[in-house]
Order: structure tokens, then C-alpha cells, then sequence
């Protein structure tokens, strides 16, 4: 194998498959990406047995062949180079790089112990890219993180006729997001838990190429399922969560509410960071709210304290509610809109956090839902 390429080229490429790598590989292989070399093109593809990510680049081919080298190593060493030229070579058991005159020697691994990558699945449809890639943060942000329960590590996509639904909980919080999409089935209806961190990375590389993200989905048995997604010339796969058990999320949104206010989202964030300062991990913020608009306060140790007034403009009877900050920073950090309503039934049961127009009313498409945190005064 021979070839030259771009340097930025291969420094993207190499770096966005090297980051889907498992930090300790079941077997060595396991760490290393694949470069091979057909017909001028070049595709540097990563493999886990749970997730794969392959994109190609255009290259100068002098000689075909495939080459297996460490990822993490690989990407540390492209992105450092300078920018000129690359060219690259398989010799023997090591692959030599070359890029000005910095010349590296990197020892490579046996191409045939490197697992197939799996097939993509049947496509299902199409998304804008740019859309796609917002809608993913906005929901994904509330996933769990807590690896021993692995349904709420997961982003549950609803596929229905044109309609794109995602949600993701951690128990604490929920987020639910709401889109158009162009199913290649109108009468679709399909059910898929795709791990998070696997969803985010990949709408995160795919929306800034634009266009539209092309989704494939194959229904295995309980957990077995796979989920694709490809755009431009970046295409990655991932094995589905089993998500035959997971709770009907959707009935804890309140069907009515008794408050609510209109908050400023930029100014109510920097309010919360503000007075978090003294709060401790666990410890809530407070909200209070009345018709002379909302007051965030917070308690810490040794008795330090904060609280700082705001503007707003609430309805209903006066109310003091605590939330976890961090969790509601995240909630309004990525509403997307300038002006947040809250809604509320009472201190005790789950608010509702929506993006609002100028107007006040209501931007349809995505809900934030937050667990209060009961708080004794």
C-alpha cells in the first residue's frame, strides 16, 4: 500500500474514526483503524463488535493494499503534522509516514485478525444533516450515564409516518424532540434505542457536511438490532439497545398545568451559574416565583448563600420550586430560543421547560421536562 493524500483530509478522517475506538479493546486489533487503499480512494474504517465508522477520501493511489495501525496513535501523529503533503507506505510490519521532513515508523498489526465491518442496514429514510444534528443535542443531553443501566444510556427514536420523535431520560429529567423526516416507507412505524454517546458523536460529525443524513435500520431480537447512519462520504453503524421494556415516558408530561412563567434563557442561565457558586453537588437551587418576577437562591456550607432577582413574567399563584442546576442549565442551554416558558403544576411534581417566540406562545417540537428536588425551608 502507497499513497498520497491531503493533510487535513486525513487528520478528519483518522481522527473521527479513531474516536468511536474503545479505550481498552477486548483484543489489541481492536484499537487500531483500517487503511485501505482501492482505486484512489481511501477508506480508514473502526470497528468494536458494537460500533463501526468509515469514511473515505480521495488520495493519490500509487499501490492498493490495507494497512491496521494503532488509531489513538495515529490520530495524535496526523493532527500534529504540518500542513503539506502526506505520504504513506506499508513496509514490511510497519507503516512509514512521511510529511515534510518529519518522517514517523509505526508498527502495524495483522490485517487478517481485523473483524469484518458489518453491512449497512436497509435504509429507512432521510433527515436534514444540519437539523438532525440539533435535534440529537437537544435530547441527548438528558440520556443517563450510568453504564448498569443501559436502557437510560440510550436515545429512543419513534419513527411514524413523517414524523421523527426522540427522547431520552435519566429519570431525573426528560427531553422529548419532536421533527419531520422523509421516510422511504410512509406507513412506517418503528421503535429504536440507540446508545447516546454513539448518536450524539454521529450527528455532530454528520450536520456540519449538510445535506441529508441517510438512516438505516435492521429489528433483530432483544438488543440485537443495528442502526446506520450516512452522509456525505461518512457512514458509521451501531448495535441497538434493547429497548422492549422501556417506560412510557411520554405520560409524565403534565396534561395541564396551574403556573407559568416567561423567563429571558440567556439571563436566567447566567443567574444559575451565579448563584450555584455556594450551592454543593447535591444541594438545589430555588426558584421563586410571583407576580414581581423570579428570584434564584441557593445554600452551601458555613452558611455561605446567594441569591440574585430577575425579570419574569409569571401567571398563577405564587411558588418556590428546587431544581438540580446543572440540570437546568442543560435544559435551557439547549432550548434553542431566546425566551424559555416554564410550566408548573405545583413545588412538588415535574416542570416543563419549552422554547417560546417573541409573542410568548409556545415553539412546538421539543419539551424538557425536570423532577423538582423536595427542599425544606
Amino acid at each position: 500500500m502507497k499513497f498520497r493524500v491531503e493533510r487535513d483530509a486525513l487528520a478528519e478522517a483518522v481522527a473521527w474514526t479513531a474516536k468511536s475506538l474503545p479505550n481498552r479493546p477486548s483484543v489489541p486489533v481492536l484499537a487500531g483503524v483500517m487503511l485501505r487503499v482501492t482505486d484512489g480512494n481511501l477508506q480508514v474504517s473502526g470497528f468494536d463488535y458494537e460500533v463501526s465508522s468509515q469514511v473515505t477520501v480521495e488520495v493519490q493511489g500509487d499501490a492498493d493494499g490495507a494497512a491496521l495501525v494503532s488509531g489513538r496513535l495515529l490520530a495524535e501523529i496526523t493532527k500534529a503534522l504540518p500542513a503539506k503533503p502526506v505520504d504513506i507506505a506499508a513496509v514490511g510490519a510497519h507503516l512509514e509516514l512521511v510529511c515534510g521532513s518529519a518522517r514517523f515508523t509505526l508498527p502495524t498489526m495483522p490485517v487478517e485478525d481485523y473483524p469484518a465491518l458489518p453491512e449497512m442496514p436497509e435504509s429507512a429514510g432521510t433527515v436534514d444533516a444540519a437539523a438532525f444534528a440539533a435535534a440529537v443535542a437537544q435530547v441527548a443531553v438528558a440520556a443517563g450515564r450510568d453504564e448498569t443501566l443501559p436502557m437510560m444510556t440510550g436515545v429512543r427514536l419513534e419513527l411514524s409516518g413523517g414524523t421523527l420523535a426522540m427522547l431520552a431520560t435519566d429519570r431525573y429529567r426528560l427531553a422529548l424532540r419532536e421533527m419531520e423526516w422523509n421516510p422511504d416507507d410512509p406507513e412506517v412505524s418503528i421503535n429504536a434505542l440507540v446508545p447516546a454517546r454513539t448518536l450524539n458523536d454521529t450527528a455532530k460529525a454528520l450536520g456540519p457536511l449538510g445535506g441529508q443524513v441517510t438512516m438505516a435500520l435492521s429489528q433483530g431480537g432483544a438488543g440485537e438490532g443495528m442502526i446506520g447512519f450516512s452522509g456525505g462520504t461518512r457512514r458509521t453503524t451501531s448495535r441497538l439497545l434493547d429497548g422492549a421494556n422501556y417506560p412510557p415516558v411520554r405520560s409524565l408530561f403534565p396534561a395541564s398545568h396551574n403556573a407559568e412563567a416567561r423567563v429571558q434563557v440567556s439571563t436566567l442561565i447566567e443567574v444559575v451559574k451565579r448563584v450555584a457558586l455556594v450551592a454543593e453537588r447535591t444541594t438545589p437551587v430555588l426558584l421563586s416565583f410571583s407576580a414581581d418576577g423570579l428570584v434564584v437562591e441557593a445554600g452551601g456550607t458555613e452558611e455561605a448563600r446567594a441569591s440574585e432577582a430577575m425579570e419574569a413574567t409569571f401567571t398563577g399563584d405564587a411558588l418556590t420550586i428546587g431544581f438540580n442546576p446543572q440540570y437546568l442549565i442543560d435544559g435551557l442551554a439547549n432550548l434553542g430560543a431566546q425566551h424559555a416558558l416554564l410550566s408548573f403544576v405545583d413545588a412538588f411534581k415535574p416542570a416543563v421547560i419549552s422554547p417560546a417566540g417573541e409573542d410568548g406562545e409556545v415553539i412546538p417540537g421539543y419539551r424538557y421536562l425536570i423532577m423538582p428536588i423536595r427542599v425544606s425551608r
